[in-house]
Order: structure tokens, then C-alpha cells, then sequence
């Protein structure tokens, strides 16, 4: 089949390029420059992730859905006192233009009630330091969107002259603007900075790296042109996938930076092979003119070569890769949905281009593959290439290294497994969070006002613990009485009427609206029974209902990746030992890069090299996240070594040479994919949200690992150990594998 697909690209390589350019420039064109009426960007929410159905995310909607008032927008003024008069004076024009503008509906200030702010009603409203105030300016419920968006604009508009208004009465006044609104807005604007600032770093290097690997910059841009591809068509696709479900901003990065790395992978492995087939073809047609021309002979039959190994394994890979990211659709949290729906997409258009692209570019070089390059004439690089270039050879580097290895095995095997247990220790006090703003870089401008609020204006923040009941007033104000009782309960806001239900803040005695105390007193006012329905809200609520979610899904998703990964490996190799070895290993390499994960990012140990503040936890939903691509990545890597193993061993050779040349066969490529994606992954930690850096950290910290720890020293050790027993099977699985087979 695959030998087929690639002499069809091979018979029609112009048609395919023009086929990519034109999905290309649609894909950047609709997604990236939203020619149709609105980019990507523009259909992107966000938000604290939430579990549909659970009391949290129930909750919220009660809130979300029973309220009556618009959207609005906050202005904090510092260093003013908002009991001079002269301020009050200075102030009545800017009060009375934001009442004007259209759709407003209303504008609330200290200064406008009966003694200003020496009103008790203006507590809320006044900084606790005596030094400034807040003024909250709300739109009309029931807008559409456009008229929503532009009465927003023109408050904030207004609201960012307010500080010139005042300069006469306050000299050193400034302004910040807060809301809703303008903190989705911001982490929406991060996301797209950071796809670009992940990119910018991630594309060159890479292609620097490929340069090294090819010894040249033909062969090395394939592999980019395939990459550039599916970033355009995988952002169309996420695009799409904004009509029927809700696309989380951190998505977009996401899938992005998986579908680059995977791309350069897999274009990584098609050029490798082509042109070792290449050479091998042009040296058994030496003297051949007439196969000299491109598109026939040598060059054709270098590309079905390619297309029914390497192809294969690529293809294969990439089964792998997607069943452990579809794993994420078993989760009930809609991020998490998102994410797998995405990922599956991407990943699928990484291996159509590798498929397809790729070889339509191989064809039309032909055997300009198979000559040196330009660059290894200079002096310089020549000596570097010499050193770096692929070559096909069965002695190397990669073949000593296994050869050491194999004459130690067990020391081998058991030095790797406590330098991976050591890095996993970091994971037993693994604390997961749902932030909000706090994923914003340090000095952020929405960051800094939320900050303010929770400084200077306590009484009007909402409650870290946010209870809904759907009962009276007067039955609400009398239970509330008990919850001040509760532990770890520092104060109970009064109960005020929402809509059909009454809202209870309940603020626990801690400055961590996530951590242990506030969860404690989440799960001790849920075991309450107040004789009418309520549901319990707020982060920490969020953090115990998705951690839940986690736990039930967990199991489905281990069995299902767990299951279709020993079929895979299984009728790829027709042994039951190396698939249960393989999800082992993965198992104790995951575990390892997790611990790293909450050495850095929860401990805080390089906040000062990575640029960002810890908040003393993993963000919840980066975990599943990391299990899932890590262990697709690690799969990818297995498949593309064993592949070359079984290849050898099918031709003849024991266990040890087959692992010995097969290792030396892929390690190069295994080494130059895996520097690849931790250069794509490392582009995205210098962005500036936190969630993109912990996830882009994680999986260049879980490659890192595969790659060397696990692919050189543990799979070869495992290997020379079980020796022959690698290959056993049941004797009525071997009928099966017999029957049903994955070969070449």
C-alpha cells in the first residue's frame, strides 16, 4: 500500500506541491488572517477550566445564567484621596461622560454617594491604604456582540483619560483598567505572541539542526516545507473545530507545537531514508546514464523504497501517537476534549504531508540528493558535516555505545532505572491548581490589577469559596451563622439575592484561594446539610471536581492506550515481552519527567532562568496533557527503533547485532527528531504564559529523557538481557501475528 502511494506522488510531484501551496496559504489565510470574518484567534475562549456536570462548573452557570446585569469594566485609581473635594469636582465631568456613551447602563464611584467617601456604602469602592478608588462602569444586559464590543471600547476608551482629568487635583494619579473581558482579551493576545515567539526560535534551529543531520540545505528544508504545511493546515483545522466546541486560547499552542515537532520528525525519517536508498541504487547503477534522469529509475525507486520502510513506520507511529492523544476524549473536562480532538487532527495532517509532500519534494531533487553539498566544500563546515551528516554505515558511535552497553547490561539497566526513580521522587507531592490570571506573565497589566483588587479592595473581590442556594434570603442569612463556625472559615460575606438563587461568600483563612485550607473548607461545606439545594463554586471547588474527573477517566484512558499499543507493537513485532517492556519503560520515563516538572515549575526552583512566578502547584489540566503526548512521543521513538531491529532480525541476525546495527541505523535519526522536538518544545517555554511554558517544558524534559536515558542505554540493556526471550509469544498469538502481521 505504501509502496503504492509513493509511486503515485513519485508519478505526480508538481500536482502534490501545488496541492499543499494552495492548502497552505488557505489555511494561514483563514485562520491567521480570518479573510472570512474572523481569524482563530478571534473564536478563542477562556477561562477556569470546568468539568460539565459537576457541582463547580453547575454552580457558576446558576450564576452566569441567573444574572441580570451586563458586562462591565473597572477603573482603579492610586495615589488620589477620594475625600478631597477638589477631586470630587475634577471627577464630576469624566462620571457624567461614561454615563453618556451609549448602552451604558450604569456608573458607580464613591465619590457620587451622600458624604463621599466617608460613606460606609463606599467602603467597597475605596482603597484600604485611603489612597485611591474604584469606579465600575456596566453595559446594558442582552447587546448583541458588536454593540457589547463597542460599548466596551469606548468606556475603556474614556476611562484611560480619567487620570489627565484628575492631574490638577492629583498630581501623581494613575490608572488601571480591569475586567472580564480585557483579561480574556490579554491571554488571547499571549497566546498568539507566544505561537510566534515559539516559532520564530523553534523554525530556525531546527532547520539548522536538519542541515547538520543532511549535510546540506536541500535535503533539510524538506522536512521544513511539510512543517510549515501542517502548522497552516492544522491552525484551519482547529479553526473548524471552534464551530462545535469551545477552543480553550492554550489550545491553539498546544496542537501547534505538536503537530511541528511531529512533522520534522516524520519528514526527518522519509529524507533519511530516501537518501540512503538513493546512494545505495546510485552505486549499483554506476555508469547508467538513462536512470540518471529525474522522476525515473534509481530516483522512483528510492522514493517506493522509502515509502514502504520508512513510510510505513510513519504512518504507523503516528496510530500510536494519536490512540495515546485520543485517550484525552475520555475525560469529561471540555479542555481536555478539545485538546485530544485537536491533536488527533494535527497529528493526521503531520503524516499526510510526510506521506505525500515530502516525497513529491524528494522526487523532484532526484539525485541532486545523493551528491555533496555546496556547504561541504567550505573549509570550516566541511569538517563539522564530515562529523554530523547521516551515513550509512553498520559501525558508528551509536553501535559502540550499544556495544558497551551490552557488555554491562544489568548495571546498565540498573543505573538508568535509579537515576529515573531519583527524578521521579519530586512527584510524590504533587499539588495540582486551576490559576486564573496568575497564568499571565508577572507584569502584566490585567495580572497587576487583580492583584490591586485583592491588595487594596478586598470587599470587592468575590469570595474565594462562592456558595449558590436555592432557598430565601432569610434561610440563607440564618445558615450562614454556621458556616463562620467551620474551620479554617475566616469570614462569610452576607448573603445577597442572584437572579432566582442567593450567593454566599465564604472566605477561608488563607491568602491561597487553591490551596489545602481552601480546599478543606470546600469539602467541609459540601458535607453539610442546610435542608436546601446548593452547590459549592469558587477555584478550589474547580480544582476538586477536575482532579475527580481525572480519577474516573484515568482508568478508561490507561486500559485503552494501554490495550491498543500492545495490539500495535504486538502485530508489529509478533511478541508479547517487547510490548509490556515498551509500556514499562514509558510508565518509569513519564514518572521521571513529571518529577522534574514539579522540581521546576511547583517548587520553583529556575523561576529566575525561565522567566515566570510558581503558584505552588501544577496547573491541573497539564498533567493529563504531558501523560498523553509524552507517551506518544516515547511510542514514536520506539517504533521508529524497532523498526529497524525487527527489520534486521527478520533478515537473520541474533538479538544483539540486530539491536547493535539497528540502533546505530536509527540512533542518529532517533537523536537528530528527538533535538528537533526539544527545540520546538524549548520555543514555546520562552513564551510568556505559564501553561504553555509548563507544557512546553514537560515534553522537552520527557523527550530529553526518551532519548537518551531511555532509547540508548535502558532499551538496549532490557533488550540484551531478555535476549532471545524478546521475541516469545504464545504459540495461538503467534498464529494471529501469523495472520494479521504489519510488514513491510
Amino acid at each position: 500500500m505504501f509502496a503504492r502511494l509513493g509511486r503515485i506522488v513519485a508519478h505526480h510531484p508538481r500536482s502534490t506541491v501545488v496541492v499543499w501551496l494552495v492548502l497552505t496559504v488557505a489555511g494561514y489565510a483563514l485562520a491567521v488572517l480570518g479573510v472570512h470574518g474572523e481569524s482563530l484567534f478571534d473564536r478563542l475562549s477562556t477561562g477556569e477550566p470546568g468539568v460539565p456536570g459537576s457541582e463547580s462548573t453547575h454552580g457558576r452557570e446558576l450564576l452566569t445564567d441567573g444574572s441580570e446585569s451586563g458586562p462591565s469594566l473597572t477603573l482603579a485609581l492610586s495615589s488620589v484621596d477620594p475625600s478631597d473635594p477638589d477631586v470630587a469636582l475634577a471627577f464630576a465631568p469624566s462620571r457624567s461622560d461614561l454615563a453618556a456613551i451609549p448602552d451604558v447602563e450604569s456608573v458607580i464611584d464613591p465619590l457620587a454617594l451622600p458624604d463621599g467617601a466617608a460613606n460606609p456604602a463606599a467602603a467597597p469602592l475605596v482603597a484600604t491604604d485611603g489612597d485611591g478608588f474604584l469606579v465600575v462602569v456596566t453595559i446594558e444586559p442582552g447587546l448583541t456582540d458588536d454593540a457589547r464590543s463597542e460599548a466596551l471600547a469606548a468606556v475603556e476608551a474614556r476611562m484611560a483619560t480619567v487620570p489627565d482629568d484628575l492631574a490638577d487635583a492629583a498630581p501623581d494619579v494613575t490608572g488601571l483598567i480591569g475586567g472580564p473581558t480585557l483579561i480574556v482579551g490579554e491571554i488571547t493576545s499571549q497566546v498568539e505572541q507566544d505561537l510566534r515567539t515559539g516559532e520564530a526560535i523553534a523554525l530556525p534551529i531546527a532547520l539548522l539542526i536538519m542541515i547538520l543531520v543532511f549535510g546540506g540545505f536541500l535535503a533539510a528544508a524538506m522536512p521544513m516545507a511539510g512543517a510549515i504545511a501542517s502548522i497552516a493546515a492544522g491552525l484551519a483545522t482547529v479553526l473548524g473545530l471552534s464551530y462545535v466546541m469551545d477552543i480553550d486560547a492554550s489550545v491553539v499552542n498546544v496542537v501547534t507545537v505538536l503537530g511541528l515537532g511531529l512533522s520534522i520528525d516524520y519528514g526527518l525519517l522519509i529524507v533519511s531514508r530516501f537518501r540512503e536508498e538513493l546512494h545505495r541504487l546510485v552505486d549499483d547503477d554506476e555508469g547508467r546514464s538513462a536512470r540518471r534522469r529525474r522522476g525515473d529509475g534509481a530516483v522512483l525507486t528510492a522514493v517506493e523504497r522509502t515509502m514502504a520502510t520508512a513510510g510505513r513506520t510513519v504512518a504507523f507511529s503516528a496510530v500510536t501517537v494519536a490512540i495515546s492523544i485520543s485517550s484525552l476524549l475520555v475525560f469529561t473536562p471540555e479542555i481536555l476534549r478539545a485538546i485530544g480532538a485537536a491533536g488527533c487532527a494535527v497529528i493526521l495532517i503531520a503524516v499526510l504531508t510526510a506521506l505525500t509532500l515530502v516525497p513529491a519534494l524528494l522526487t523532484l531533487a532526484g539525485r541532486r540528493l545523493a551528491k555533496p553539498s555546496v556547504l561541504s566544500r567550505v573549509p570550516g563546515l566541511r569538517w563539522v558535516l564530515a562529523r554530523t551528516a547521516d551515513v550509512d554505515t553498520e559501525e558508528g558511535r551509536f553501535s559502540q555505545l550499544t556495544g558497551r552497553v551490552q557488555r554491562h547490561p544489568w548495571w546498565v539497566m540498573g543505573g538508568a532505572l535509579a537515576v529515573l526513580g531519583v527524578m521521579a521522587i519530586p512527584l510524590a507531592h504533587l499539588e495540582l491548581r486551576i490559576s486564573g490570571t496568575e497564568l499571565l506573565p508577572a507584569d502584566s497589566a490585567q495580572r497587576e490589577f487583580v492583584d490591586l483588587l485583592a491588595d487594596q479592595y478586598p470587599l470587592s473581590t468575590t469570595a474565594p469559596v462562592v456558595i449558590v442556594a436555592e432557598t430565601s434570603l432569610d434561610e440563607a442569612t440564618a445558615w450562614a451563622v454556621e458556616l463562620e463556625s467551620l474551620d479554617d472559615v475566616a469570614s462569610v460575606d452576607p448573603p445577597a439575592a442572584d437572579g432566582s438563587y442567593v450567593t454566599i461568600g465564604v472566605r477561608p483563612d488563607t491568602d491561597d484561594p487553591g490551596g489545602e485550607v481552601a480546599r478543606g473548607v470546600v469539602e467541609e461545606i459540601r458535607a453539610l446539610d442546610p435542608g436546601f439545594p446548593t452547590w459549592v463554586t469558587g477555584q478550589a471547588a474547580a480544582q476538586i471536581d477536575f482532579t475527580a474527573a481525572l480519577a474516573d477517566g484515568a482508568l478508561w484512558a490507561a486500559l485503552i492506550v494501554g490495550l491498543a499499543t500492545f495490539a500495535l507493537l504486538f502485530l508489529m513485532t509478533g511478541s508479547v515481552v517487547i510490548p509490556i517492556k515498551a509500556l514499562l519503560t514509558n510508565v518509569v520515563s513519564l514518572a521521571a519527567s513529571l518529577g522534574v516538572l514539579v522540581w521546576v515549575f511547583q517548587d520553583g526552583h529556575l523561576e529566575d532562568l525561565l522567566g515566570f512566578t510558581s503558584t505552588g502547584g501544577i496547573e491541573t489540566y497539564v498533567i493529563a496533557l504531558v501523560i498523553a503526548f509524552a507517551f506518544g512521543l516515547a511510542m514514536d521513538y520506539e517504533v521508529f527503533l524497532l523498526s529497524r531491529i525487527k527489520e534486521l532480525h527478520d533478515a537473520g541476525r541474533p538479538t544483539d547485532e540486530a539491536v547493535r546495527l539497528g540502533l546505530q541505523r536509527s540512533g542518529r535519526i532517533i537523536t537528530s527528531a528527538a533535538a528537533i522536538i526539544i527545540v520546538v518544545f524549548s520555543g514555546f517555554v520562552a513564551g510568556e504564559l505559564l501553561v504553555i511554558k509548563e507544557v512546553g517544558f514537560a515534553l522537552a524534559v520527557a523527550v530529553l529523557i526518551d532519548a537518551t536515558i531511555v532509547r540508548l542505554l535502558l532499551v538496549p540493556a532490557t533488550m540484551t538481557v531478555l535476549n532471545d526471550l524478546n521475541w516469545w509469544a504464545p504459540a495461538w498469538m503467534r498464529r494471529i501475528y501469523d495472520r494479521l502481521e504489519l510488514t513491510h
